[in-house]
């Protein structure tokens, strides 16, 4: 559900260029094979193609080929990080997942993991641009 558009909802997987290059190299993809560019989502620069189905173009099987690099977007799916200003984020979440309040109450430790690997890669990705 998370990796394609519903009938409430049409996805948009953005990309990092940082992680778009990650994806053409464990692919062995032109990274347009699997993304377009787009713009007014910076530091987000391309967007995930779909199936005609929809679904993102690394499911097979219901099953991520691209898992061990897959996006930030999907790393942190359910949840989203928000930029509230000055300096200051938080996480939301998504009231649509069906998982959510199924399974372990997650730690601020989770979180704040997410956080940091949020701040690496758009790091890294800003040495790329």
């Amino acid at each position: 559900m998370c990796c394609g558009d519903t009938k409430d909802r049409i996805r948009t997987i953005l990309l990092l260029r940082l992680e778009a290059d990650r994806i053409a190299r464990k692919t062995l993809k032109s990274i347009k094979e699997f993304a377009e560019s787009t713009e007014g989502f910076e530091p987000y620069v391309y967007r995930m193609k779909k199936t005609a189905e929809g679904k993102c173009v690394f499911i097979k099987d219901s099953a991520c080929t691209v898992y061990d690099v897959r996006p930030l977007i999907c790393r942190f799916y359910p949840f989203e990080l928000k930029n509230v200003g000055k300096g200051m984020y938080v996480f939301a979440c998504t009231d649509e997942c069906p998982c959510v309040g199924e399974g372990p109450e997650l730690s601020r430790e989770h979180f704040e993991k997410l956080f940091a690997e949020s701040k690496k890669l758009m790091q890294g990705n800003a040495s790329k641009a």
